[in-house]
């Protein structure tokens, strides 16, 4: 882990655990690390650091692991402004309670 990045507790439980996913994904596909470096073009050691959840890898590496997996969907669709819930919630209370007619306009 890189020395000055705070890095929330929840935020770390997540990387941990996507890392740890993405390391039995590549298993499961019969990929070893070195061809999953190679595929993703990154190093051996990224990879490793990526499946331990490390946040100081960058997020083009952890990227290029999905993509050479297959879910580039689920990174396309990450922040989908459709999928915000919270976001929609919070433009639903913001809309108008009523429209009113201006004059002039039928």
């Amino acid at each position: 882990m890189s020395k000055n990045i705070y890095i929330h507790i929840p935020v770390r439980a997540a990387l941990v655990n996507l890392g740890h996913d993405l390391n039995s994904a590549r298993r499961r596909r019969r990929i070893n690390k070195a061809q999953m470096a190679q595929r993703a073009g990154i190093a051996v050691n990224t990879l490793t650091r990526i499946e331990k959840g490390d946040p100081g890898t960058s997020m083009a590496a952890w990227a290029s692991v999905i993509f050479v997996l297959g879910f580039t969907n689920n990174l396309r669709n990450l922040a989908d402004p459709g999928r915000d819930l919270t976001g929609l919630m919070l433009d639903e209370e913001r809309l108008p309670k009523r429209i009113r007619q201006t004059a002039g306009v039928y």
